[in-house]
């Protein structure tokens, strides 16, 4: 930043300044030795070359009041998972000065926070940079917070990924599935694998507020371990959907097409064959709760038998509510249901929950699901 750069540190709330950052600030400018440089008052810093930073709270501010901000080249919001959607609204467009810049920090709270879905969802502004920084990036990791970290490893196991590792809030009480699991055993990248499937669990209806249709990309690796390749859920109409999870069979050369139709039938695989005639496809049916069929494939996971080839947030979130009684999220568990047909088929000595592959001829849609 230039000397003269006017910058605000905004939290959703801040109800004084001892909830801000500004001590934070004026310790550093201290420690460096540069304080005379700086004209430090109650609610704000002045900085060389006629530059400010203010601290203030979003909710204190209306549609109005927020134009006070405009021309500022650099808004850094703390604890960025409190903040609303409508603050978020209020702020992206008043901070865009020429090579204005907006600056987020905060540990992920819930997937569907304003934030999360802003910077993680499927499709971040342009641009944006994010970096996931927890304390192994740290070279001046104090021995303190070293022990401190060992003990809430062992004393808290359910609340340790989200407050060491930047994980989302601890899974629902008696998930089949664990955060740490899924951390220790994630990767960067797959090894060599031998069968890569697509699995699609579709949604019953094509509505603005209709489910996610769950599709989900996974492989079993020449180590004989399983690994999630990727998840390209969406929302849609049956079409989209076919053409997505086609377009992921083609990207993996994947080796069939997993599809539940349970709502749809036949019109599950008439769906895929229109767009793709003589697709390799598998149907299944479910005959058991979804908890019952992932309860086997969530042993998998906790025998370090599958990683996930990179962060899916969405699924992740949806694994760690499932439990042994049910699934306990507001949403559809599409994305973990879509995972675990994928898992199911890669692993058929686990269940024998499955119907023979079949190869479908070329067929019109001739309808949807009701």
């Amino acid at each position: 930043m230039v000397p003269s750069t006017r910058a605000v540190c905004v939290r959703e709330v801040q109800k004084s300044l001892k909830d801000s950052v500004k001590r934070l600030i004026e310790d550093k400018i201290n420690k460096l030795g540069v304080g005379p440089r700086f004209l430090v008052l109650h609610d704000q810093i002045g900085t060389p070359g006629g530059g400010v930073i203010l601290f203030q709270g979003m909710q204190d501010h209306t549609a109005e009041s927020i134009k006070s901000l405009e021309g500022f080249e650099v808004a850094w919001v703390e604890e960025a998972q409190t903040l609303s959607a409508r603050s978020l609204e209020m702020l992206r467009p008043t901070i865009r000065a020429p090579g204005s810049e907006l600056w987020f920090s905060w540990n992920p709270r819930h997937v569907t926070d304003s934030v999360d879905q802003l910077l993680r969802g499927l499709h971040p502004p342009e641009g944006a940079v994010v970096v996931r920084v927890n304390y192994d990036s740290n070279p001046w990791f104090p021995a303190e917070l070293a022990a401190e970290r060992q003990h809430d490893r062992k004393q808290k196991p359910d609340r340790y990924g989200h407050i060491w590792l930047g994980e989302y809030e601890p899974k629902a009480v008696g998930a089949i599935w664990d955060r740490i699991v899924l951390h220790e055993g994630r990767r960067t990248e797959a090894p060599d694998l031998d069968r890569i499937v697509i699995a699609v669990d579709p949604a019953a209806s094509d509505t603005p507020q209709s489910d996610f249709h769950g599709i989900v990309a996974a492989a079993l690796g020449a180590d004989q371990r399983g690994y999630v390749l990727e998840d390209a859920s969406l929302q849609g109409s049956p079409r989209q959907w076919a053409q997505r999870a086609i377009a992921l069979y083609d990207r993996f050369d994947a080796d069939c097409v997993v599809v539940e139709r349970n709502q749809g039938g036949d019109m599950v695989k008439n769906t895929l064959t229109a767009v793709r005639p003589n697709i390799r496809v598998i149907e299944v049916v479910a005959t058991r709760g979804k908890h019952v069929r992932a309860e086997p494939i969530s042993a998998l996971y906790a025998e370090g038998r599958v990683s996930h080839v990179g962060t899916f947030p969405e699924l992740e979130q949806q694994m760690c509510q499932m439990t042994a009684h049910g699934y306990t999220g507001d949403d559809s568990p599409d994305r973990v249901d879509a995972l675990v047909w994928a898992f199911t088929e890669l692993f058929p000595q686990i269940t024998a929950e499955r119907t023979e592959p079949v190869k479908l001829p070329s067929l019109g849609v001739g309808g949807w699901m009701g």
